[in-house]
């Protein structure tokens, strides 16, 4: 992948980003400075319970759609670089395995709590279904700040952590990968530590791994260039112009990072970018890539030539025909929904935008692309790895690329006019799909014993 880790004491990386976690999967920008406004899993079960009413479900499947299969807490001790033992937490969420063994990522945050886990575990089993991937929905984390920790704390957190929850996860029971604070080398070490358990090298257990230990090429842009391909597929639908689109992006991680990068080299005109501190914005537009590196050389994006510095509140209200929220969670709500000015919101972060936030752009004319569409990239990439790990047969990073396009474009299409077809947002229509596909699922497979 090209990053390494340099250890440095705690008290140098206090207060900042670590430095090899800027270049690869980070805590999404934007997330220090934006808190989530609405409780994650109430937000997911009110989206579910939606599509629920529509497809009249019967009440002991849709009970049993609507709570987690398994949920692990753990709480483990960690080694310091100072000689003392600090404790934490850590999750793991199993929503629903029905398709197929679990898929999702694990964060390390201070924000981590079993509510949000639990939601993003349940977005997730909808997010695999709507794509027609094998996999049913997990998630987890662990509560804690990578960016205070060094990189030998990080190392021995992450194999005390996926030691912890080793009895729960496995190649065909629950994989996986990079979120909000992990990153490639994250995955490396969880891999590592599971191999060791098992006494030979199991790279199936994670994705988005580097590359050299079996690794899939395009991973790390993935979930960007998925958000970059619904964004244009979007234009197109609606009848919008995509070259030339004033464009904000809250965040500038993995995911907010690539999407305007990807954009701007389409044709976009991005106008406005976020960082965990707070955003620019310059209404001629700017090189977002120029404005990272500016970034990484600074420690923020404030500052950047010929732009003006905005908090990430008044980011999501600027002028423009597309926002991208990329950050985490809660962003969009009732309490800010009628001040947003675009025409087009495509959703790379998980849940930015709470029912209510949804009710009130829909009575706007604002198309909002769901994030189990929107930003399916990273998922349908990691389900690659996957299969080219089971096989031991590796593709190109063209190869990748064009499978995420056509995978990406099918499923918009599909929902496009699905959702049409039933008279409903995107959201809804994504949701009624997904949850349908797992119901018939279950119940074609019948409930054990």
């Amino acid at each position: 992948m090209g990053q390494e880790y340099v250890p440095q004491g705690r008290e140098e990386a206090r207060g900042r980003l670590w430095p090899a976690h800027r270049s690869m999967q980070t805590r999404n920008p934007a997330e220090s400075a934006v808190r989530p406004q609405d409780d994650p899993w109430e937000m997911a079960l009110r989206q579910f319970a939606r599509a629920a009413d529509r497809l009249s479900l019967k009440r002991g499947i849709r009970e049993y759609l609507a709570r987690p299969n398994r949920e692990f807490t753990v709480c483990f001790p960690v080694s310091m670089d100072d000689g003392s033992v600090r404790m934490f937490t850590g999750y793991r969420v199993l929503h629903n395995g029905v398709l197929g063994p679990a898929k999702g990522g694990l964060r390390y945050s201070a924000e981590v709590r079993v509510s949000e886990v639990r939601a993003l575990a349940m977005w997730m089993t909808w997010k695999c279904a709507l794509n027609h991937l094998p996999f049913g929905g997990a998630k987890g984390g662990v509560t804690c700040d990578p960016a205070v920790l060094s990189a030998g704390e990080l190392e021995r957190l992450t194999r005390r952590y996926a030691t912890e929850i080793s009895l729960v996860i496995g190649p065909h029971q629950d994989i996986p990968a990079p979120d909000v604070g992990t990153n490639a080398q994250i995955m490396a070490w969880f891999m590592d530590t599971c191999s060791m358990h098992r006494g030979y090298s199991v790279p199936t257990v994670v994705t988005g791994k580097p590359v050299v230990i079996g690794g899939s090429a395009g991973r790390l842009e993935a979930t960007g260039r998925g958000v970059m391909i619904a964004t244009r597929e979007a234009a197109r639908f609606r009848g919008l112009p995509f070259a030339g689109a004033r464009v904000v992006v809250q965040g500038s991680g993995n995911v907010g990072g690539v999407a305007a990068r990807l954009l701007h080299a389409a044709g976009c005109k991005i106008v406005g970018l976020s960082d965990v501190h707070d955003g620019i914005y310059a209404p001629g537009g700017f090189d977002p890539a120029a404005a990272l590196r500016h970034a990484r050389d600074t420690g923020g994006l404030a500052g950047f030539p010929g732009t003006d510095r905005v908090s990430n509140a008044e980011l999501l209200e600027l002028p423009c025909e597309v926002l991208v929220p990329a950050a985490i969670e809660g962003q969009i709500t009732v309490s800010n929904a009628d001040r947003v000015q675009a025409q087009l919101i495509v959703e790379g972060a998980n849940g930015p935008t709470s029912p209510e936030a949804d009710e009130i752009l829909e009575r706007r004319g604002v198309l909002v692309v769901p994030d189990i569409l929107a930003n399916a990239g990273g998922v349908i990439v990691s389900y690659f790895e996957w299969v080219q790990d089971l096989q031991a047969y590796f593709w190109s990073e063209e190869e990748i690329n064009a499978n995420l396009e056509r995978l990406m474009v099918r499923s918009f299409e599909a929902n496009w006019h699905f959702a049409a077809e039933q008279g409903v947002t995107l959201r809804t229509g994504a949701l009624i799909f997904a949850v349908k596909r797992v119901a018939d699922a279950l119940m074609t497979r019948g409930i054990y014993p």
